[in-house]
């Protein structure tokens, strides 16, 4: 436990750490990979390169600070970044050297501000902070192995299969190469692959959610090619998997993890939201209610630019076809001529809190949603002026979680 004085110092940098957060955390990323540039081995690259990591890590430190008094407050938040840790395999000696770090990187950033006080204070702070890391962390390693069908770190699966969903996105069927059996999952989590490209001195990880409903002997993940855009490079690993895997290769994978999950015990309306791949984890929950059976009214809304890109459509038309508990809509922001000749389409344009009234008639049902960042905090705040209590809004950030509240660091 952190004494008073400690902890009243933490909350007193609270106001320092919302200005210079992003700078803070962008020159720990600088210091932590020139001094130990094996981590590269670990952290998304493409995530650095977008700032999105920085900001991530921004709003993780700024809300320790802020509830350094009551850390059970952020323990949710402990064990989102935690799933994500254990899929990458983040272990208790990586902390010492995050911290050491960071203690750095505010002392370049604060310079003469950072007081011998306030750096203490937080060398304090971080050792408590990290050992709640690494408690809830071991736990889910060892909840990973012990599993029926459970490993630990990374095992070989095969591609059986690639499948075209759309122009832009391809699935993967995996089966375990030692032909034993895989642990099962909770619909709307996902795997980590460990790849390195022959153009790559590093080997790269990244998490895509399961696309499946969980029971096969295949995990399945839908994988969106990352093309150039703007001033973006295209995405290293999608292009990889894309161009280069094929059928009979051999991929490492990590034991399912995440916390996004449908809840199944509550038979209440459910929403399904998506925009483009991020379809993928509504795929398993919608999979996972068709194939339970389930009585619960499912309302699946995906929003894509159009039929060209709208991945898995023709499964989901089926699925609509065949229970009459479910209902499909489908809305296009560039719906091409084809689209419009076959009528593919429910909504030109943009998902907007009149049409979501108009096709779910009660805001009492669980709403789950996933997309680009852009995309959600859209829905986000159709949901809240939809007046749908907190407690029944979930989603999934694909990368470093962030915020959808207009006043986050974010």
């Amino acid at each position: 436990m952190l004494d008073q004085q400690t902890i009243e110092i933490i909350k007193s940098t609270v106001p320092v750490l919302e200005k210079h957060g992003e700078s803070i955390t962008t020159r720990f990323y600088e210091l932590l990979f020139s001094n130990h540039p094996e981590l590269l081995n670990i952290f998304n690259h493409a995530n650095q390169k977008q700032g999105r990591q920085q900001t991530a890590l921004a709003n993780a430190v700024y809300a320790a600070a802020a509830n350094i008094d009551k850390l059970e407050a952020i323990i949710p938040v402990v064990k989102q970044i935690g799933h994500k840790h254990r899929g990458l395999g983040v272990q208790p000696e990586h902390y010492p050297i995050v911290g050491e770090t960071l203690l750095r990187a505010i002392q370049d950033v604060l310079g003469d501000a950072a007081t011998d006080k306030i750096i203490d204070a937080w060398a304090k702070a971080y050792n408590v902070i990290a050992q709640a890391f690494i408690d809830v962390e071991q736990g889910m390693y060892q909840e990973a192995k012990e599993q029926s069908g459970g490993w630990e770190g990374f095992r070989n699966f095969i591609v059986d299969k690639k499948v075209t969903e759309s122009d832009v996105i391809t699935s993967f069927y995996l089966l375990p190469e030692d032909g034993g059996s895989i642990a099962t999952f909770k619909p709307g989590q996902y795997i980590t692959l460990k790849v390195q490209p022959e153009s790559e001195k590093n080997t790269q990880l990244r998490q895509y959610s399961l696309s499946d409903a969980p029971g096969k002997n295949y995990y399945r993940i839908s994988v969106k090619r990352e093309d150039e855009c703007k001033n973006m490079p295209p995405g290293i690993v999608s292009n990889y998997l894309q161009q280069t895997v094929q059928a009979g290769d051999i991929l490492q994978v990590s034991a399912p993890a995440g916390d996004f999950v449908l809840d199944t015990s509550t038979e209440s309306p459910v929403v399904l939201i998506s925009g483009g791949v991020g379809l993928t984890p509504m795929m398993c929950m919608l999979n996972t209610l068709m194939e339970q059976n389930s009585k619960r009214e499912v309302f699946f809304i995906h929003a894509a630019r159009n039929g060209k890109v709208h991945a898995l459509k023709e499964h989901v038309k089926q699925l609509a076809n065949e229970h009459s508990n479910m209902k499909s809509y489908v809305c296009y922001a560039e719906p091409t001529n084809e689209d419009r000749t076959e009528k593919s389409f429910d909504k030109e344009g943009f998902i907007d809190l009149e049409w979501l009234k108009s096709i779910v008639p009660s805001n009492h049902a669980d709403f789950y949603f996933c997309g680009p960042t852009p995309f959600m905090k859209t829905v986000y705040r159709i949901l809240k002026d939809f007046g749908v209590a907190p407690e029944h809004i979930r989603y999934e950030f694909f990368g470093p979680a962030g915020s959808l509240e207009e006043s986050s660091i974010a």
